[in-house]
């Protein structure tokens, strides 16, 4: 097993992998494009019927009660894939060995990936208690970022076997979720091309930013989308190692913010049709 920081080896931040190196998806896996420019469709890669992907909405919940459910997610997928759980199992009857897509918002935290620096937060310790701000360091690619009330996070436990093992295709879909998410208000957004660009622009400057990690093609981590964001608490970080970019908001774009529920819904739609999956909602 190798343990590489980018996108498949390429050197793009934002992700993490402890898997092999990512392979070249198969000719059936890149048939097509989606009309953004974006990312691969499911259907024309995966022939059989759509997964299920157990889908939540969870309000507001701190980073590592997050983290955890993540990893038992995670595991229970694991031994899935292994063909290690058994059909009666506590787990299975729960639907833990199931593919979910958690959506949520965090309290107040800046989390560190696998190439912060401790330069990069640039607040001091006095000024991080006086806004609540907890630092997390955590198994995600890229630097560091901040999560808190009005950010819509994503985390996404999938298994990418066996049509999907493409790391680089993996962010690209991600992006696209995001990018026809904020076509539904009107937004227009889009990637930028460079090997610290992941994540999604829209007017200018950043609204959204990926961090992943996969292990054995399971994912962990995912996104987050900046709706009605406190964008004045970036100030206290080098957001995502980039010096230079402005961030905003779906808030600042369009004079007031969407519920947080109702954005989750619509991005649900949209990753259900990007990466060809069958929701259900859970919990």
């Amino acid at each position: 097993m190798a343990t590489v920081d980018g996108g498949g080896g390429a050197g793009r931040t934002g992700v993490g992998v402890t898997a092999p190196a990512a392979a070249e998806a198969p000719a059936s896996a890149r048939l097509a494009r989606t009309p953004r420019g974006g990312a691969l469709t499911g259907r024309l890669a995966h022939r059989g019927p759509p997964r299920e992907l157990r889908w939540s909405f969870l309000g507001r919940m701190p980073y590592g009660e997050a983290m955890a459910l993540q990893e038992a997610l995670r595991l229970a997928l694991r031994e899935r894939a292994r063909g290690g759980a058994a059909a009666g199992s506590a787990a299975a009857a729960a639907g833990a060995a199931a593919e979910h897509l958690l959506l949520l918002e965090h309290p107040h935290v800046y989390t560190l990936g696998r190439n912060a620096e401790a330069a990069d937060v640039l607040a001091s310790p006095e000024w991080l208690a006086a806004h609540g701000i907890e630092v997390v360091e955590c198994d995600r690619g890229g630097q560091v970022t901040y999560h808190g009330p009005g950010q819509l996070v994503g985390y996404p436990i999938l298994d990418l076997s066996p049509d999907r093992r493409d790391v680089r295709r993996y962010v690209r879909d991600l992006e696209e979720v995001v990018i026809r998410t904020l076509a539904d208000y009107g937004i227009g957004a889009e990637v930028r091309q460079g090997t610290a660009l992941v994540g999604v622009w829209a007017g200018g400057e950043k609204i959204a930013a990926i961090g992943v990690h996969l292990s054995r093609w399971i994912t962990t981590h995912g996104f987050a989308l900046n709706v009605a964001t406190d964008l004045s608490l970036y100030a206290g970080i080098v957001a995502c190692g980039l010096r230079r970019e402005g961030i905003t908001s779906m808030a600042r774009l369009l004079g007031a913010a969407p519920p947080l529920a109702e954005v989750a819904a619509r991005l649900a739609g949209h990753f259900a049709t990007v990466f060809d999956r069958r929701l259900v909602r859970w919990a």
